[in-house]
């Protein structure tokens, strides 16, 4: 008995166990899952002004220029994911998110939050990427 027919073709992404991805574009749905990760977290963080100054407490000025500046940031970087760059520059990005937490305690738990969200698509794109 001969085992299964190997029907790669050259080129083509191997998840582990030497099996295919299954996606047409493993590069390009990678890509889309980071890029929608940061426009997720760039909406939560421009939505999230409001009810933290409403339920938290006050919010400075400069809690609302960090939240404001890492949403752009994220935006822009949505776009770049094409760059290999990118990716690192996403991960730098949660790890601001956390450090303005110094400036109020809410955006150390979105912080949390969406590190979390983002180590998941990081393992996602080592497991269909390789």
């Amino acid at each position: 008995m001969s085992g299964p027919v190997d029907e790669r073709r050259a080129g083509e992404p191997v998840g582990p166990g030497g099996r295919r991805s299954g996606l047409r574009n493993p590069e390009k749905a990678v890509r889309g899952l980071g890029a929608g990760t940061l426009a997720l977290e760039a909406l939560v963080l421009l939505l999230a002004i409001q009810p933290i100054r409403v339920v938290g407490g006050h919010l400075s000025t400069a809690a609302i220029g960090a939240i404001v500046a890492l949403a752009v940031v994220c935006v822009v970087l949505a776009g770049q994911m094409k760059r290999s760059w990118a990716w690192h520059a996403g991960t730098a990005v949660q790890g601001l998110l956390m450090l303005s937490g110094l400036l109020h305690w809410s955006l150390l738990v979105l912080g949390i939050i969406f590190a979390l969200v983002w180590a998941y698509a990081l393992h996602v794109r080592r497991v269909i990427l390789g």
